[in-house]
């Protein structure tokens, strides 16, 4: 059992006090110094598990990643209102200080979904996309160019804000589709989509993740791949983890831990086909077959360099 006496756990729980007692947790000096300690204290690779945490321990998780959750709204909030002050908004993205962070995951996850499909699709929906859709954009620009992507999120004010974004841009604008709705109350149309892409955030914790996965295994098309953002190691206390056994009805084909400045893990899952659902080999479970999954380690040596000079530059802007 992993408690309070391990010095990692105890660096993440001196940190959640500190962040718990902020008045408010928009960018500023002392939000933005704390988050990248915490972020700094979880990115080098950990043994640790988090299903073996101590209950309180487990307790701090939980509110530490809403916490997350609802700083990272602030910070894009704050940048996606930056950026739409300018004429042409898609040509400053890298003032956001983790621009680089999501051009790598984007890269990796393209490279993931090359691997698993043998055309490019034809639509894409982002669950989760916020008002700052930056892996929309970074695909829809570089990866996917002829790619139309529908994102989804319940909050009017991000979708508008994030419409800003592309309105002046003659492609994006006319591949790129705001839809203000809970993902729950989407059904047939979740049909349409080639790749539905379910953001880190979405489903904060472990038993409304599950619901939001198993609506979509209900109405995605069979065949249809679900990429999905997880955790690994410490970085489970900034993010919800996404365990195999939760895809029930998909088929995992890759698991993909980075161990760099990429935060997230990556998993891809196909839509297991009715047929073989009602197969004795397809059970309405989650199949991982062990020559299509694997775990792969990418590591790159932390730049603690970087993480500084990219908060400075947000400070200047907050």
């Amino acid at each position: 059992m992993v408690c309070e006496k391990d010095p990692l756990v105890q660096k993440v729980c001196e940190l959640y006090e500190q962040i718990s007692s902020l008045e408010s947790l928009k960018p500023c000096k002392d939000v933005n110094m704390l988050f990248t300690q915490l972020v700094v204290t979880c990115m080098p690779p950990s043994p640790i598990d988090v299903t073996k945490l101590c209950k309180s321990i487990q307790d701090i998780r939980c509110k530490l990643i809403r916490l997350c959750g609802e700083a990272e709204g602030h910070l894009e909030s704050h940048f996606s209102t930056i950026l739409g002050s300018y004429d042409d908004p898609l040509h400053h993205l890298n003032i956001f200080p983790y621009y680089s962070n999501y051009l790598k995951l984007s890269q990796l996850e393209f490279n993931i979904l090359t691997k698993h499909c043998s055309n490019l699709p034809a639509k894409v929906a982002f669950v989760g996309s916020g008002p700052l859709p930056l892996t929309s954009i970074v695909l829809a620009s570089f990866h996917l160019t002829s790619t139309s992507f529908h994102n989804y999120d319940i909050d009017p004010s991000a979708n508008s804000m994030a419409l800003q974004l592309v309105s002046s841009d003659p492609d994006l604008s006319q591949r790129m589709f705001f839809h203000t709705s809970d993902i729950m109350d989407i059904t047939n149309d979740l049909k349409d989509y080639d790749v539905v892409f379910l953001a880190a955030l979405v489903g904060m914790d472990k038993e409304t993740k599950v619901r939001i996965i198993d609506h979509l295994a209900e109405y995605m098309a069979p065949g249809a791949l679900l990429m999905l953002r997880s955790a690994h190691g410490a970085r489970a206390f900034l993010y919800p983890v996404v365990d195999p056994c939760d895809l029930r009805g998909f088929e995992v084909l890759s698991i993909f831990h980075p161990t760099d400045e990429v935060i997230n893990s990556v998993v891809i899952a196909r839509k297991i086909p009715i047929t073989k659902q009602c197969s004795v080999e397809y059970p309405l479970a989650p199949t991982k077959l062990p020559n299509k999954c694997f775990d792969i380690e990418m590591f790159n040596p932390l730049n603690h360099v970087n993480l500084l000079e990219e908060l400075d530059i947000e400070e200047q802007l907050s």
